[in-house]
């Protein structure tokens, strides 16, 4: 696979040093109140107020400026900033430059111009690290946790100031995750080299969804735009399987949840659409085609619900669309779930499930489904999960099986792949290049 092809390889920042920063100011005790530096005029940055409010409260000891002017940690944020642009945070370069120019005034190293340039710096730091932790647009989270965490300033400046390392700080949080540098920063190289340093929209729209996935630990990534799940541990691509997914009219949804269990021998409860068309099978065929295929009519949507006789049901308004009714299929060899099931929490009603189709898995391209993802190799996704080969207690119908703990799961949509070290784009099937999907409110 394309995008996980580097994922072990070291990033490091190729900006040069500032060569023009003096290096012996005197470390400040405290960072004392500064005002409006007048240079900035209407360019300080937004975050500005709140980084106030921050030294204002906290009275903390400085942060860029602790033992004087940083060289190396000034050129590192200068490069992040200039380099934002590729964040989707295009005022980037303009808040570099003022780092520069408060960094370079600080050498002369009077209180109040160290005072000042160390809120420069913070509210850069700030406005650049909202930016890259904003949530996905149009990504379902089953858990606030899920969302991109620490973007309000004090937790920002607090995590930077209790940092061993400024330089070590800069660098992981710039990182975002693997995935995410990996496509930023390829195409980063490829503006460098050409001169065009406008970034590709479809690029923003990529890192947008990709910005979600964890750093680090044991997560699965289900990737609607090349139909692949990848299973992650400690931030690291470990196996990979091809997936089924959503037709265009049923689009796989964007979702951030936890897995928790499997279910041995579920049952399939049809869509609505497919419902339909029982109904008009039935009308020809009778309770012959139900029973056959393992058809069971339910009398409502609940867990226990019971199942009801067919001839209680008014077969030609179903098959119009006038009524519906839940159908599930019981387990057997034909059951569209297969023999193992795998939930997570969402409102959408999709999970990834095992197939008795394998035959999808030849086609190369594989947007097949109803929504919810179908896996190449469940057996071999459930061994990943449970640490055990999967197998069933016994024969009864929706067995649950809890998982040794938790795993994240994060169904997303990568179009965009870095092969020989340049960004590349997948046909963008679902349309969200150009538009995200539309917001989908969280639990």
């Amino acid at each position: 696979m394309w995008l996980f092809k580097h994922l072990g390889r070291e990033m490091t920042d190729k900006r040069g040093m500032l060569k023009s920063l003096a290096l012996g100011v005197s470390a400040m005790p405290l960072i004392a109140a500064a005002p409006a530096p007048a240079q900035l005029g209407s360019a300080v940055p937004a975050a500005a107020a709140s980084v106030s409010a921050f030294y204002d409260t906290w009275r903390s000891q400085p942060i860029w400026f602790k033992n004087g002017v940083n060289p190396a940690v000034v050129s590192q944020l200068t490069g992040i900033l200039q380099r934002a642009p590729f964040d989707g945070f295009a005022t980037g370069p303009q808040l570099a430059a003022q780092v520069q120019a408060a960094a370079a005034q600080a050498a002369s190293g009077k209180p109040e111009d160290v005072a000042n340039a160390e809120r420069v710096l913070s509210s850069a730091w700030v406005e650049y690290v909202q930016a890259i932790k904003k949530p996905t647009p149009g990504m379902y989270y089953a858990y606030p946790v899920l969302e991109p965490q620490g973007t309000r300033a004090d937790q920002i400046l607090l995590t930077a100031a209790a940092a061993p390392s400024l330089e070590t700080y800069l660098a992981q949080t710039a990182t975002v995750n693997p995935i995410y540098a990996q496509l930023r920063d390829a195409a980063w190289a490829q503006a460098q080299a050409s001169g065009n340093m406008t970034p590709d929209p479809r690029l923003l729209a990529n890192l947008d969804r990709v910005r979600s996935l964890p750093a680090g630990g044991k997560f699965i990534l289900v990737d609607s735009g090349t139909q692949m799940l990848t299973m992650f541990e400690n931030g690291r691509p470990v196996d990979s399987m091809k997936i089924v997914v959503g037709k265009t009219d049923y689009k796989t949804p964007m979702i951030a949840s936890i897995m928790y269990y499997i279910v041995y021998n579920p049952y399939w409860n049809a869509p609505d659409h497919l419902v339909r068309k029982i109904a008009q099978n039935y009308l020809s065929m009778g309770d012959k085609y139900l029973k056959t295929r393992g058809y069971q009519v339910m009398k409502d949507w609940t867990a226990a619900s019971a199942v009801i006789p067919s001839d209680q049901i008014d077969w030609k308004a179903v098959a119009s669309g006038k009524e519906q009714i839940r159908i599930r299929q019981k387990p057997q060899d034909d059951n569209s779930m297969g023999d193992l099931k795998f939930p997570f929490p969402n409102s959408l009603d999709i999970f990834l499930h095992d197939t008795p189709h394998k035959e999808y898995f030849a086609k190369s391209t594989r947007f097949l489904s109803n929504g919810c993802v179908r896996l190449e190799d469940a057996r071999r996704f459930g061994r990943w999960l449970l640490g055990a080969q999967p197998a069933a207690p016994g024969t009864d119908a929706e067995i649950q099986v809890q998982l040794p703990r938790g795993v994240p799961v994060y169904l997303t949509y990568i179009t965009a792949q870095v092969r020989d070290g340049k960004v590349a784009y997948l046909p963008d099937v679902y349309g969200w290049d150009k538009t995200p999907p539309a917001q989908i409110a969280s639990n």
